[in-house]
């Protein structure tokens, strides 16, 4: 009597047509599914290593640009006469970088291929013919800027990222890494150089070898490949002349030296 209530109840709640059996049968076909639907949404939400680094780059690239467009903006309306004069200066040594760098691989090629000048195409005669026509900096005149990279905006601690990757590039070294730690890196490599150039002046550049020379004039930023002995020797005495003039604070300027000192070197010196 009591199996009979119970067998009727269940009938009431699943129905007539329902039997245990079924419903068990579903039961685990539906945690079967479960499972087979699992498997694939968490292969989706899996990122490759390669995937998370490009995401992080770009997204480290996003925020620098961001930042950058404040700072410009701040500049403009805070301090409108110095934020001209800086995007002057700034836009002129991007260009002046840029039309060395080309410069440097017209003539490269025209070593490598053993090509004459009168031999180039046109657009790469007439940028050479305008390099060449360019002065090279003296040292009184790079000195006189000592001051302007000593503090705010042309400290190497306030350099811009953009900024900052140029100058890496100029010193050899990857731009493909995170601002605060490229302008470590271009701390350390300038305080090294700037060591090393006390140690030069006391040793006397007349007693290194000629590959010494080559080696001190490439690690400084002149690609010295293609450029004589006595022309390094002098290039490197107007570099430590710079160098041993300057204190820890204006060691900027030493950087940016790699940039204004190697200007027209080439097209100046006969």
């Amino acid at each position: 009597m009591a199996l009979s209530r119970v067998c009727w109840a269940r009938s009431a709640v699943w129905g007539s047509a329902v039997t245990p059996g079924h419903f068990f049968t579903r039961r685990l076909q539906l945690g079967r599914s479960g499972l087979a639907w699992g498997a694939p949404r968490s292969s989706k939400l899996h990122l490759s290593p390669k995937a998370d680094v490009k995401n992080l780059m770009s997204y480290v690239v996003t925020k620098t640009k961001a930042i950058n467009g404040k700072y410009h903006r701040f500049l403009g309306r805070h301090f409108p006469r110095f934020y001209v004069l800086y995007t002057i200066f700034m836009k002129g040594l991007q260009m002046l970088w840029a039309d060395a760098k080309k410069a440097r691989r017209i003539k490269t090629n025209m070593w490598k291929h053993n090509i004459k000048f009168h031999q180039l195409p046109y657009r790469e005669m007439e940028h050479l013919r305008q390099i060449q026509r360019g002065t090279h900096p003296a040292i009184h005149d790079i000195l006189a800027l000592r001051e302007c990279f000593s503090n705010h905006p042309l400290g190497v601690n306030q350099l811009q990222a953009l900024h900052v990757k140029a100058l890496s590039r100029a010193m050899l070294l990857t731009s493909y890494l995170p601002p605060p730690l490229l302008r470590h890196r271009l701390k350390t490599r300038t305080t090294v150089i700037h060591q090393l150039d006390k140690a030069l002046a006391k040793l006397g550049i007349g007693q290194l070898t000629a590959q010494e020379v080559k080696s001190a004039c490439y690690l400084r930023g002149l690609n010295s490949t293609h450029i004589g002995e006595d022309r390094c020797r002098t290039w490197l005495g107007e570099w430590l002349q710079i160098s041993c003039s300057l204190k820890e604070t204006e060691l900027s300027l030493l950087l940016h030296n790699v940039v204004l000192l190697s200007t027209n070197y080439l097209g100046t010196r006969r």
